[in-house]
């Protein structure tokens, strides 16, 4: 095998957990050339990546047919010996289709399997209760015949400018705080989120981290809490500047949600807090400084669903409201 592409055309959590098929691939064939398709906006994930040769870039806004089409000659000019499919729609399976490789791996959930010379199962446990697969598990089964069955953890490699860039927050001792999730039923309340804030040690200084469009969740938790040592830089950090600051800080706290990856991707301490998902459908944080924040019983309606929902299905949202600060607190080093 000489050239691979991995593909994971979908969000920006998934394409960090992604990273660990590249991290196996260089590790069983190094030296060799891996490249890696992805969504446009997420291409910074993989910046200056030490070992991935080249980053095709989708825009799917934009043209989205035209542009997948025109990709999907240019790979097909790439004559790649296999392409890694872990995304299970049909627009990635068309990619594989066209690709022109002898050895296709993909899961059988989509629609396009039949391209492919090697399909596995993608199984999501249903109960909250047993044994599960983490998604970097369910991954390497597309791998395994080329390597072994074991999976490796995920990695993001931020550069020596990242770090650079976030050292000046980094004189003290401090939390990061993602309060935001594209989903409200994956969000710790911001009414939780602030006594949580206000509980803190008064010698953590807290950062906030997001997207532009959190800036003004940010400052009302500021302004409700009333903290002194805490600031907003949400919109001001790409995805590797904020990987590189949530890398030494004394805790990370995050929801189900992006960030908590970008943590288990530089081995950073992480606190996930879970409301409507639970850890069993495979997505939960790695890393040996990894915690899980959910409610201590079961609920009936726990979970409601694998990606969440944009208000409570039952108007309770117990799943986050019966959560507890001291929970939070309890994950703080001594």
């Amino acid at each position: 095998m000489k050239k691979f592409l991995i593909i994971q055309t979908s969000f920006i959590g998934d394409v960090v957990l992604a990273t660990a098929l590249a991290e196996k691939l260089h590790a069983r064939y190094p030296g060799t050339q891996i490249d890696f398709l992805l969504r446009k906006g997420n291409e910074g994930l993989l910046r200056d990546h030490p070992f991935i040769h080249k980053v095709w870039v989708w825009n799917k806004k934009e043209r989205k047919i035209p542009n997948l089409l025109r990709l999907c000659r240019e790979i097909r000019k790439e004559r790649y010996d296999a392409v890694i499919n872990p995304h299970r729609f049909a627009s990635s399976g068309l990619v594989c289709l066209l690709s022109g490789a002898k050895f296709k791996s993909g899961f059988d959930k989509n629609p396009l399997s039949v391209a492919y010379t090697h399909k596995y199962p993608h199984i999501i446990a249903e109960s909250a209760a047993g044994p599960y697969l983490h998604e970097t598990q369910r991954n390497q089964l597309l791998v395994q015949e080329l390597t072994d069955k074991q999976a490796m953890h995920p990695a993001l490699y931020p550069t020596p400018a990242d770090y650079e860039r976030v050292k000046a927050w980094k004189g003290k001792p401090y939390i990061c705080i993602a309060p935001s999730s594209v989903w409200f039923t994956k969000q710790f309340p911001a009414e939780k989120w602030v006594s949580f804030i206000t509980a803190l040690p008064g010698n953590l200084t807290v950062y906030l981290l997001g997207a532009p469009s959190d800036v003004t969740l940010a400052n009302q938790l500021i302004e409700a809490s009333r903290r002194k040592n805490i600031e907003n830089l949400c919109g001001q950090l790409d995805f590797l500047q904020s990987a590189a600051l949530m890398k030494d800080a004394v805790m990370n706290y995050v929801n189900d949600s992006a960030p908590m990856h970008f943590c288990s991707a530089v081995q950073a301490p992480v606190t996930a807090v879970y409301c409507s998902t639970v850890p069993s459908f495979g997505f939960g944080p790695l890393g040996d400084d990894a915690h899980i924040v959910q409610l201590a019983s079961p609920l009936y309606c726990r979970p409601c669903g694998l990606h969440g929902h944009k208000a409570c299905p039952e108007g309770h949202f117990r799943c986050a409201m019966e959560i507890t600060s001291q929970q939070l607190l309890a994950t703080l080093p001594a």
